[in-house]
């Protein structure tokens, strides 16, 4: 894979996966330095489908939720990944959001316990075969130690760029320089000309976040009190469409990357410089939808 190129996330959605499997061979053959699959659709079965499909990029679930299947289960499908693609595959696992685990009719228990426990018995499962390395989600310092402690790597998602080495020293003495860790981060980006409108997409995109408590807290820890505030105000004012005005222009270019091709480029660059090994590109358009999104960005590393 080229060096100077960042990981792309993926998602398939119903009635588009052969056309996601077709740009998951172009992510490939453009010789992007990987392919990311968020926990929205079925990750693990999109990353077996891509393993067909494609022959040398690294791919990995970024992230799959814990609660959703026993550990034993996990092991097995992933055993059978890393089988078929040896030396490819990450299992990337996180306890998800409140929220979004009741919509399931599934509870959150402790994070730090639960992740703890879950790979113990995922790496304990028996007659499985070898499994693939282990990354965790994290946010806040405590489980990023915890992923220095039991894990192979840890992937971020909207983190905030000033705020890294704050986290990242939560590491243990080295971690972080070992070349065989990986330290991702999921980083939603619009490239457009147009600052402004590109801007506003990643705003819309990143409200939903600044509903879940867990965002809010980090944030408000990286230095974004009163944004925070503000997003909390209208939530209790019941105007959550008014959210998207509580998020500055200074957080949303601490968290987001959007602008023309010199900006995103720039900008991926900076990341890496902060500490992010594998800066992991999440795309949106300002007209149209992955497609054009994905076209919009294979254009900037052309």
């Amino acid at each position: 894979m080229t060096p100077s190129k960042p990981a792309v996330g993926l998602v398939a959605t119903s009635g588009r996966v052969q056309r996601v499997l077709t740009l998951a061979k172009e992510i490939e053959d453009r010789e992007f330095a990987g392919i990311y699959c968020p926990s929205l659709g079925d990750a693990l079965a999109l990353c077996q489908s891509i393993a067909h499909v494609t022959t040398r990029i690294p791919f990995a679930t970024s992230v799959q939720p814990i609660y959703h299947r026993p550990p034993g289960d996990f092991a097995s499908t992933t055993a059978y990944l890393h089988e078929l693609a040896p030396g490819r595959f990450r299992f990337g696992i996180g306890v998800a959001h409140e929220p979004l685990l009741a919509a399931r009719g599934l509870t959150a228990g402790k994070p730090l316990a639960d992740i703890e426990q879950f790979v113990t018995q995922y790496r304990a499962t028996p007659r499985v075969g070898a499994l693939p390395p282990v990354i965790l989600a994290t946010l806040r310092r405590r489980m990023i130690a915890l992923a220095g402690r039991i894990a192979d790597g840890l992937v971020f998602a909207n983190a905030a760029r000033s705020h890294l080495p704050h986290s990242l020293a939560a590491l243990p003495p080295g971690r972080a320089a070992d070349d065989s860790y990986f330290v991702g981060n999921m980083i939603p980006v619009c490239v457009h000309d147009d600052l402004a409108a590109a801007r506003a997409v990643n705003r819309r995109t990143l409200a939903s976040y600044a509903l879940l408590p867990n965002y809010r807290h980090y944030w408000r820890e990286a230095g974004y009190a009163v944004e925070m505030d503000a997003v909390e105000r209208c939530i209790a004012e019941q105007r959550t469409d008014r959210m998207a005005e509580a998020l500055s222009d200074r957080w949303l270019d601490d968290v987001t990357i959007a602008g023309p091709a010199s900006r995103v480029r720039e900008e991926v660059a900076r990341w890496v410089e902060a500490g992010v090994k594998t800066p992991i590109l999440m795309p949106s358009a300002v007209d149209g939808g992955q497609q054009q999104a994905m076209q919009a960005l294979f254009a900037v590393f052309d």
